[in-house]
């Protein structure tokens, strides 16, 4: 099955953003975080993703759909509208589909401190509209495994994860390198404000991302996989049920194999 976003779609979530509550916006901005939405709580949210690296450009105008099936288990579905340039040529369309869910195992509440841990499985599908764009997939089925933990009081944010990304195999034979996530992040609230009132934290991340090669037909490729390390500032800004987040990720060390371009930056 084949989803279809255009940038109208995109625009009209606007709209639906502002009534509906926010549940992942006490998580970090490019890692992962423990928190789900209440029991039948829905969420909506648009997300814009921008990377360079080189005389490679990415950008990405998402919307994501979240819906609680309890208090510990959320289930949703990211549709994902894409624009990719080398330089040479660019291509847009309709992406990937990603559907996801994520599982509240553990939380512990104690004065003014909730912590928690929960794990993420999510799937990206080989469902991108690739008539005119073929470049806007990988063309295989990839799946992601994760685990997070959470510590949040008034003043002080903490989370770590990992999360294990298994790339699938395309029609000629390539499968793209595994990748290891290593997250680690904080937060603080310098003034403490009530629930009515607009609110602010900021944000600190450590991101980094080890990659295996790719691999041809069972064969190795030089010029593929590598580690990679960002630090991340962010903040994150609601104002009762309603939250804006943005960061940026920003290289501080790259171990590339091969001749490749290191990252110049990535934004959310």
């Amino acid at each position: 099955m084949s989803y279809k976003i255009t940038p109208k779609l995109m625009v009209f979530a606007i709209s639906l953003i502002i009534s509906l509550p926010s549940s992942w916006s006490h998580d970090p901005i490019f890692g992962m975080g423990p928190h789900v939405l209440y029991k039948g709580g829905v969420e909506v949210s648009l997300e814009t993703n921008l990377a360079k690296a080189a005389d490679e450009k990415m950008s990405e105008l998402g919307l994501n759909l979240t819906y609680g099936i309890t208090g510990d288990w959320a289930m949703g579905i990211e549709l994902p509208y894409l624009k990719k340039d080398n330089g040479i040529t660019d291509a847009n369309g309709s992406g990937d589909v990603k559907l996801f869910t994520k599982y509240r195992f553990w939380r512990k509440d104690s004065l003014g401190v909730q912590e928690s841990a929960a794990i993420l499985l999510k799937i990206k599908l080989d469902n991108a509209d690739t008539n005119d764009s073929p470049t806007l997939s990988s063309g295989a089925t990839d799946s992601i495994f994760g685990l997070a933990y959470g510590y949040e009081s008034r003043k002080w944010y903490r989370w770590a994860s990992i999360r294990y990304r298994q790339n699938g195999e395309n029609s000629v034979g390539l499968r793209r390198g595994d990748k290891v996530l290593l997250d680690f992040a904080g937060g603080i609230r310098f003034k403490m404000t009530k629930y009515t009132k607009p609110d602010t934290v900021w944000l600190l991340e450590l991101n980094g991302e080890l990659g295996q090669r790719n691999e041809l037909n069972g064969v190795e490729l030089a010029n593929t996989g590598g580690d990679q390390w960002f630090i991340s500032p962010g903040i994150f800004w609601t104002k009762r049920n309603f939250a804006i987040k943005a960061g940026v990720q920003i290289p501080i060390a790259s171990n590339l194999n091969g001749n490749q371009d290191d990252a110049d930056y990535r934004a959310s």
